[in-house]
């Protein structure tokens, strides 16, 4: 069975002529919108519909897509609110010390000292550096930015992930 991966939301459609409006959910956006590029969309009870990237362009915080053979708003208006995935087999290799949200999202935080944190829930995108949101231990939720300071080792196979506590963190 396939397995798939979400790399934005379609939230609304944009102007006349068939863009559509995505909150992305990919690091990779100039890879996953290149033009040329097939998603898939994913409308709850239906199943996926394969598209064709026809144009990508940035506006405010969202990504504005066209796909092939969606000329107007009419044929895009039935997309809102469907997911945009990639099957398993479209992603890439990825550096040295680069890891895909789905690797890190599940993953166990302990401090150096070996003190459990939480879990990983959620990662958020804001700016300069990726934040993850850790499940705490006491149920408390924990925001860890993702620095060189704090993030000293990340063991994908083991789902573990070392932190340095600075003061405050918690």
């Amino acid at each position: 069975m396939e397995k798939w991966f979400n790399v934005g939301k379609i939230v609304n459609t944009h102007g006349i002529r068939g863009e559509v409006r995505i909150i992305s959910r990919t690091d990779f956006p100039e890879e996953r919108y290149q033009i040329g590029n097939r998603l898939f969309v994913f409308i709850p009870e239906k199943d996926p519909i394969e598209v064709v990237v026809k144009s990508h362009r940035l506006h405010k915080q969202f990504d504005l897509l066209t796909f092939e053979g969606y000329e107007n708003v009419n044929d895009v208006e039935p997309l809102k609110g469907a997911l945009l995935k990639v099957p398993e087999s479209q992603l890439t290799e990825l550096g040295e010390d680069e890891f895909y949200f789905h690797e890190i999202i599940g993953c166990q935080v302990i401090s150096e000292s070996g003190e459990e944190i939480g879990v990983i829930k959620e990662i958020l995108t804001p700016g300069a550096n990726d934040v993850w949101v850790v499940k705490g231990t006491r149920a408390k939720e924990i925001l860890i930015p993702y620095i060189d300071d704090i993030v000293k080792e990340i063991n994908i196979k083991e789902k573990k992930i070392k932190i340095h506590l600075m003061e405050g963190l918690l």
